[in-house]
């Protein structure tokens, strides 16, 4: 198969000029999964500080502190990795993605200042910035959503599919929130949990109406796409994805209407189950789109840039991305442990 598809962009399989676009398109992968689920609960926590009562969104702000500074980097590392090894790309498809991708940065913009000038900030002025956090999180995830419409109707322009793109920015808003509220119910107990378990009731039926809705129009918007999934070699890959998504959507609507209670020892699942549709959803849609950058129009290779360019920008990513996956990895690594009550503060002696 490999040796196909070099064939087919006249290449060899061991050419560079053939492997190192698709080498960085698998570590471009790597980059926006992580970004999806890390910053997914992040973005989530954020919107739905709204919902929660006033005197506990202090305390879900405080439990995003550690990964505050790890879960900016996934946006800036994937869209510098992009241009870097996709330069004849960038223009293109910025210029097709102009709103949805200036409305997720000025969401993160926001997001980050709102965060930090909470810390510092006199009590009377903290809710302010905490209302801050949270329109900055709207507007990001549904930035983020509009994207992923737009990518799916093959960035076609006509009304239609814009309201197709607003119908996908509040699914997505939905997604985020239920991947918050699973990651809070694996980290709180008592009131704040059950809330947290209701919250994600809620959101996983309209996170499923627009992962089903972006699979829908993938096949309806463009004929290869659906001879890709409905070819008869290719039923069974399908037939699984399918099913395996179901099953998760079932089990995770299942767990949280036993939590708090029998299911309790459980909690940290409906997170994992929920990060797992994540990442079946982009796996799903990156093997949609393969082997393009723009469908129909740009290939991985098209995009491509120089070959000394791309060694030189490997080279930087073998030495660097190891470096910040030791950090991640050491501000990750209390992720999924229930919160520590604050130590007491002991009185002076005498």
């Amino acid at each position: 198969m490999i040796a196909m598809l070099a064939a087919s962009q006249g290449l060899n399989a061991d050419d560079p000029s053939f492997w190192m676009p698709l080498a960085f398109m698998a570590l471009l992968f790597v980059v926006i999964a992580a970004g999806m689920v890390l910053d997914g609960f992040d973005l989530g926590v954020g919107i739905l500080l709204q919902l929660a009562p006033e005197h506990e969104r202090g305390r879900m702000m405080s439990l995003l502190s550690p990964w505050r500074d790890a879960n900016e980097f996934w946006l800036l590392l994937g869209m510098g990795l992009f241009a870097a090894a996709f330069p004849f790309a960038w223009g293109a498809v910025l210029g097709k993605l102009y709103g949805p991708l200036t409305c997720m940065v000025l969401g993160v913009v926001l997001r980050s200042v709102a965060f930090e000038f909470r810390i510092r900030a006199r009590n009377e002025m903290k809710p302010r910035w905490i209302f801050a956090f949270w329109a900055g999180s709207l507007i990001t995830a549904f930035g983020q959503g509009m994207m992923l419409g737009r990518i799916a109707t093959g960035y076609q322009s006509d009304a239609g599919y814009g309201w197709f793109s607003v119908f996908v920015g509040l699914c997505a808003v939905a997604a985020y929130v239920l991947l918050g509220a699973a990651w809070l119910v694996m980290r709180v107990d008592g009131d704040l949990q059950r809330r947290a378990a209701n919250w994600a009731r809620h959101a996983i039926r309209w996170t499923a109406v627009g992962m089903v809705s972006i699979a829908v129009t993938l096949g309806l918007a463009n004929a290869g796409i659906f001879y890709k999934w409905s070819n008869i070699a290719h039923l069974s890959l399908a037939a699984t994805v399918w099913l395996l998504m179901l099953a998760g959507f079932v089990a995770v609507e299942m767990l949280l209407a036993r939590l708090p209670g029998r299911a309790d020892r459980f909690s940290w699942l409906p997170f994992v189950l929920s990060v797992s549709l994540f990442l079946l959803m982009l796996s799903g849609l990156a093997y949609s789109l393969f082997p393009y950058l723009i469908l129909d129009d740009m290939t991985l290779w098209d995009g491509a840039g120089a070959l000394g360019s791309m060694r030189l920008v490997m080279a930087g990513a073998v030495v660097g991305i190891p470096v910040v996956l030791v950090f991640n990895i050491l501000a990750y690594r209390s992720v999924f442990g229930k919160e520590r009550a604050p130590v007491p503060l002991l009185p002076p002696p005498g």
